[in-house]
């Protein structure tokens, strides 16, 4: 981009809400907002207050539920506070909206959709892989008339791009379909995948998302990294989505002619677990040069993954290659956690039983040496980083990302 893209105001903001959702669309209708958690960017406060006040004199009911992918449970003073909804608001003009957080490892509150097949995924992967898989859902969806997605759109590691339609799969989908393309994208990996809008796994989200017997609607989003909007987007989870990714490319993507040797990569305080602290990593791995260094640097953060964190630490951090020429020592383990361990170790070979990263991969956090060395990472302690250290030193190989995560950097060829 050459040049900044001018923001929204929030009278802005509301003025497209006010144009775009039309009241009569969702007369006598329940709605259920299907929301991201607080590990995005987002001007929820914003986009919640505008949708209630444009919609909840026409809509039977409004509801939130939390799509939280595998995300630890938001408590629901949390879930308030993402919404910015204030006390004497949850008791008054909000007092009828319930708060829901999605549950996917609770196969009482997941309802099935149906299969995708052998065939279906043969020819989606382009035959990576060929199996059927479960298509379940939150179960809460079937007690609403429509489902709208207030979501923003980013370059993602597993997918291309966030947004639309993965609000349903991985947001509130269950861990088969889950498990299943976050693998597929691993085998592709985040190097190829990242920002490319058109991806195997985009089209295994669609086509899950195409079974939901309950309309779908989207406004999606692109944020700048104060959560102020670039644009917003209206329509069905796919078109909303479609425009969303376009605008995303041209403000999350920065350009550079060559790689760097070092990289610290802050993370952002809602990073508070290396579950999501990761993408300081899948954010940047295009542009760090061969035998280069990635330092995720994260004081504030003293877990792997809440929800995930043993297993993890059973695997440990390897290149794709590791695992798929152990795939049986590998089998009891979760796809999703595999791809996770994939994607922020990056790229390399696993050749006569010895891994070679392309990177090396550090964590100057909370996180204990010995875990580190324990999980196949680097360690530095944070104590002995000054950030403004790294600063200005693009000339010499050294970038410093003050926020890292959502900008997605690549070389210029």
């Amino acid at each position: 981009m050459n040049s900044p893209l001018p923001l929204l105001s929030a009278d802005d903001v509301r003025q497209y809400i006010a144009e775009n959702l039309r009241a009569a669309d969702f007369a006598d209708k329940r709605v259920l907002l299907i929301v991201p958690d607080a590990t995005r960017t987002a001007p929820l406060p914003l986009l919640f207050d505008a949708v209630h006040s444009q919609l909840s004199s026409a809509a039977a009911k409004i509801d939130v539920l939390v799509a939280l992918g595998t995300h630890p449970e938001m408590p629901q003073a949390d879930i308030r506070r993402l919404l910015g909804i204030s006390d004497a608001d949850s008791n008054g003009r909000y007092a009828d909206v319930e708060l829901f957080n999605h549950e996917w490892d609770r196969p009482e509150c997941l309802l099935s959709l149906g299969t995708l097949s052998e065939a279906d995924t043969r020819e989606i992967s382009g035959g990576l892989l060929e199996e059927a898989v479960d298509v379940a859902i939150n179960r809460r969806i079937a007690d609403y008339d429509v489902l709208l997605v207030l979501g923003p759109v980013f370059p993602h590691e597993v997918v291309g791009f966030s947004g639309g339609n993965k609000y349903f799969f991985p947001g509130i989908g269950g861990a088969e379909i889950l498990n299943f393309f976050h693998w597929l994208g691993a085998l592709i990996t985040n190097a190829s995948i990242i920002g490319v809008k058109e991806t195997p796994v985009r089209k295994v989200v669609d086509r899950a998302a195409a079974m939901i017997p309950v309309e779908r609607r989207c406004l999606a989003f692109v944020v700048a990294p104060d959560a102020s909007l670039y644009g917003m987007f209206y329509g069905t989870p796919e078109s909303a989505w479609n425009a969303a990714a376009d605008l995303s490319a041209q403000v999350h993507m920065r350009r550079v002619p060559k790689p760097f040797q070092t990289v610290l990569s802050c993370a952002p305080p809602m990073y508070d677990e290396l579950w999501v602290a990761g993408k300081c990593m899948y954010k940047l791995e295009p542009v760090v040069a061969d035998g280069g260094e990635l330092i995720i640097y994260a004081p504030h953060m003293h877990e792997i993954s809440i929800t995930h964190g043993p297993l993890i630490e059973e695997v440990g951090y390897h290149v794709r290659d590791y695992f798929t020429a152990q795939a049986e020592r590998f089998s009891h383990i979760p796809r999703g956690v595999l791809a996770h361990s994939t994607h922020v170790r990056g790229g390399g070979t696993f050749v006569d039983g010895v891994e070679h990263p392309r990177v090396q991969v550090t964590l100057a956090s909370g996180i204990p040496q010995e875990t580190c060395e324990r999980i196949n990472l680097g360690y530095r302690d944070p104590s002995t980083i000054n950030v403004e250290d790294f600063a200005n030193r693009e000339h010499e190989g050294v970038l410093l990302v003050r926020k890292a995560g959502e900008m997605l950097y690549r070389l210029e060829d």
